[in-house]
């Protein structure tokens, strides 16, 4: 048997005995001490700068799913960090990455948005390009000259596919060791077959900085004051349990129902009980908030821009199941409304809001309490990233 899922069994197992004592006991994971963070770091254009370059640009980030495109010919064309992005799974179904951009005169060889091709021509002038990035055709090559075909290939991204997700680093020939990054975080996405989920379609919203907007994916303090109808029903507010996995994070919410639900399953069950009496919110840093639920899972997708005050999220929504008919279309879309909306209406809203009031320089720091040890971790990693000197220790939850 894998050791690592008993491992992880017996650790959400664990995690979900502490929860239910949080709600007995109504209380909550606590840091050492309460922290501030500057106000200018969510309206300083240089930090946002930095945060583009040395976060952004060299870590891991999760751009696609497999369910998105999972079949040999399958491309995801997008923008990045205001890179424009290629995703191409090959003939022999795997994925590649590469700057949508064609070695001739720079225009895009695939349009924005999802399809399947055998290749990708340059609406420019009409220049191929293979699945694997290699340039195979010049239209009109007698009149053009001689060129080395080898050497005007797509300009390749580092890529790699786990646990049901894509991930790219947008610097060519950067490293990148998802092991190292995700510390052990990714086996909870194999361990519920992410990648043979069903992928259902995205919604957009905008809003603030994007550390505003993430910064509420972080804790669930605000729960009962801003979401008295949608989310406290469910779930308790500042009934949070916080674990690290690198500069990632396993955020436990406990369901004020957690003890009724587990009490007639043996405890050493607890550990497949996800979603029937706690939830977990998987943060993959910097910029990715997973909610895995049966009904449906939502994924946010942070994309910061494209000036400081503002970010552009993508809300993409998956299931186990594929859709059954043009009535559970109808359900599913209904259901992805809903949830977009919640989100814009009551987090995002409120965060532009916060950004106003941060521009006003009406106080030079905010203060994360001792509850808020989610935002309190995010911010260090932020730091530790700023500094640029991997010599540095690592935070540690």
């Amino acid at each position: 048997m894998n050791t690592h899922k008993v491992d992880r069994r017996q650790r959400i197992g664990d995690v979900a005995e502490i929860m239910l004592d949080y709600v007995e006991h109504k209380t909550t994971y606590q840091a050492q001490s309460t922290a501030r963070v500057r106000t200018a770091s969510y309206t300083d254009p240089d930090q946002w700068k930095a945060e583009m370059e040395l976060i952004f640009r060299r870590v891991p980030l999760m751009l696609g799913f497999t369910a998105e495109m999972p079949d040999p010919g399958d491309y995801k064309a997008m923008e990045a960090m205001g890179l424009p992005v290629l995703i191409s799974r090959d003939k022999h179904g795997k994925v590649r990455a590469f700057l949508n951009v064609c070695s001739h005169r720079g225009a895009p060889v695939a349009s924005e948005g999802r399809g399947n091709c055998a290749r990708f021509t340059c609406k420019y002038h009409g220049w191929t390009f293979a699945q694997d990035g290699k340039l195979i055709g010049l239209s009109e090559s007698a009149t053009f000259g001689d060129v080395d075909k080898a050497g005007l290939a797509l300009r390749a991204l580092p890529c790699e596919e786990r646990g049901g997700m894509i991930f790219v680093c947008l610097t060519p020939n950067a490293p990148m060791d998802l092991d190292h990054y995700f510390q052990g975080f990714l086996e909870d996405f194999e361990a519920v077959d992410f990648a043979n989920w069903a992928y259902l379609g995205t919604r957009v919203i905008e809003g603030a900085n994007w550390k505003i907007a993430f910064d509420g994916y972080l804790e669930g303090y605000h729960f009962a004051s801003l979401h008295p109808a949608t989310i406290e029903p469910r779930t308790p507010s500042n009934r949070t349990f916080y674990e690290g996995f690198g500069p990632s994070m396993r955020i436990g919410f406990p369901q004020h129902r957690i003890a009724e639900a587990l009490k007639s399953i043996p405890r050493d069950q607890w550990g497949d009980q996800e979603n029937n009496g706690f939830d977990f919110v998987r943060i993959l840093f910097p910029n990715v908030s997973a909610f895995l639920a049966p009904e449906i899972t939502q994924v946010a997708q942070l994309f910061p821009g494209p000036t400081p005050d503002r970010n552009r999220t993508v809300l993409h929504y998956l299931r186990r199941e594929p859709i059954r008919d043009d009535a559970d279309r109808e359900s599913v879309e209904a259901m992805m409304n809903f949830f977009r909306d919640v989100t814009y209406q009551e987090d995002y809203v409120i965060g532009m809001e916060i950004q106003k009031g941060l521009e006003s320089g009406a106080h030079d720091h905010l203060t994360f309490g001792r509850n808020e040890r989610g935002n309190q971790y995010f911010h260090e990693w932020l730091n530790w990233y700023l500094q640029d000197d991997p010599t540095l220790p690592e935070p540690v939850m």
